[in-house]
């Protein structure tokens, strides 16, 4: 597929996605929003691709924000649709993709930029990344999952101190307070990204895939964690990712998952 915003790479199992948009310092726009999606929901369909990494390109930024000029002037209306239609295409679209997805925070990732970060099923920042969500400042609220995200990563006191002095935090403090697993140079941030891939990439797909709607099930409103563990827990069992990792395991061998 042609994208005019976004790169896409594959080598063997492992994806990159990268937004290109340098000039902008890959803001989000409707149009890059659209295309991610597009690329996620491509290489979810490819049976190869086993993870995928998000980053920015450049040196400066991972995604430093939204596009303001395009929802300026919008009504209370069109604003509420504007978050509703980012979440369902993008946002949360990722979060429950069964492929893993890594965001490779290379520089500022505030605001729209964070929450999709946050939206990754985990983060790794090289040490000039920035991060926050300065929504405040502009007289409105994260409107793509940041309120729900953040404090579910960093817990609640955090996530009101951040949003509310709409300030940015180092790549360091973000690892402390849990935003981030890793923090790296930037020329090491994909390679590190890469080597925590390929560890990925060794177990089962399958198996990987039931991990994270167990592990989204936990934050879900009326939904019970444990119930939706048990069920993807018997699931795999009938699987031949169970059958092979079993035997392989009685064998004394290393599973082999790659017709899987």
């Amino acid at each position: 597929m042609i994208f005019e915003n976004i790169l896409v790479q594959k080598t063997a199992a492992l994806a990159q996605i990268t937004i290109n948009r340098p000039k902008k310092l890959n803001a989000l726009n409707k149009a890059t929003i659209y295309e991610l999606h597009k690329a996620f929901d491509a290489l979810e369909s490819d049976l190869n691709i086993k993870a995928i990494i998000l980053t920015g390109s450049g040196e400066k930024a991972f995604v430093a924000g939204a596009d303001i000029s395009e929802f300026a002037h919008f009504t209370s209306d069109e604003g509420a649709t504007l978050a509703r239609e980012g979440q369902e295409i993008l946002f949360n679209f990722i979060e429950n993709l069964a492929t893993p997805v890594i965001a490779a925070i290379n520089g500022f990732a505030l605001g729209g930029g964070l929450e999709l970060a946050m939206a990754c099923h985990f983060r790794i920042a090289s040490d000039n990344a920035k991060m926050g969500l300065p929504e405040v400042s502009l007289g409105v609220i994260p409107g793509y999952g940041g309120t729900q995200r953040l404090p579910q990563l960093v817990g609640k006191g955090k996530a009101m101190e951040m949003i509310m002095t709409a300030g940015m935090i180092s790549a360091e403090d973000a690892k402390a307070f849990g935003l981030v697993n890793h923090v790296t140079t930037q020329e090491e941030l994909i390679p590190l990204v890469e080597k925590i891939a390929s560890k990925i990439l060794r177990n089962s797909s399958v198996a990987i895939s039931a991990a994270i709607v167990a592990i989204n099930a936990n934050f879900e409103d009326g939904v019970n964690g444990f119930d939706a563990e048990i069920n993807a827990f018997g699931e795999c069992f009938g699987t031949e990712d169970f059958r092979e990792g079993t035997t392989a395991f009685l064998e004394k061998r290393k599973p082999d998952f790659s017709g899987n």
